[in-house]
């Protein structure tokens, strides 16, 4: 089984509601009938207005919404590429190996229901100054864990491009995936899991960003929160 991303931008005539029912009723219907096993919809909307100060966008215009398949080949993807430009202004897809250091299991929704709290998704390029082999041992294996201890995440995927998969589609290396609670939209110390101890806070934030600029360029990369709604498990 493959997993395949799809970034996406709706059209700029289409409000967040309507671009989300869009993804979350026909879009996703279509593709669960064309036969993947799987799938995930994470899309700006409502649900995150509150962490608006957490966006970083090297992108423009900035994407929209992300579209997780899970599929037997992607080289027999069309019908679901079909399904998805119908809906969108744009879409750029990525065949990617996926990694899971945080399983959610603490707040884990029906198919079709919005994960609880905030679903941020970051978009990476590897800094030139790096080799992919240097990038990578930095960015797995060593910044992951860091991240884990940092921070309040109830869920975190690494997935690592393998290559794009539709004309076109922006130079990515990696699109991160993490799940805060929802009071980590607008508070920082729970952002940085130390609630009631601002010490704690400072330390957890000096030590993310210590680890983060080793390997990223920040005005290279994309933050956008976003809500995430599981269609198909």
């Amino acid at each position: 089984m493959e997993k395949v991303i799809y970034l996406v931008w709706k059209h700029e005539s289409d409000t967040e509601a309507v671009f989300r029912q869009k993804l979350l009723e026909r879009v996703s219907r279509q593709i669960v009938d064309a036969g993947a096993h799987k799938l995930r919809i994470g899309v700006v909307d409502e649900g995150v207005t509150a962490a608006a100060s957490l966006r970083i966008e090297a992108t423009k215009p900035p994407i929209s919404g992300v579209i997780s398949v899970w599929v037997d080949t992607s080289v027999r993807r069309q019908p679901f590429e079909n399904a998805i430009q119908a809906s969108v202004s744009r879409m750029a897809g990525y065949l990617v190996t996926e990694s899971e250091p945080i399983v959610n299991t603490k707040h884990v929704a029906a198919d079709g229901q919005r994960t609880p709290g905030m679903y941020q998704v970051v978009l990476l390029r590897k800094p030139p100054r790096l080799s992919r082999e240097q990038w990578m041992d930095v960015w797995l294996g060593i910044h992951t864990q860091v991240a884990i201890n940092t921070q309040s995440t109830f869920g975190y995927r690494q997935n690592v491009v393998a290559r794009p998969l539709t004309y076109s589609a922006p130079k990515y290396d990696a699109i991160v995936e993490e799940l805060f609670p929802a009071e980590a939209m607008t508070d920082p110390m729970v952002f940085y899991n130390a609630v009631g101890d601002e010490a704690k806070r400072k330390k957890h934030e000096k030590a993310m960003i210590d680890s983060v600029v080793r390997f990223i360029d920040f005005d290279k990369m994309d933050r956008i929160p976003m809500s995430e709604y599981t269609m198909k498990s």
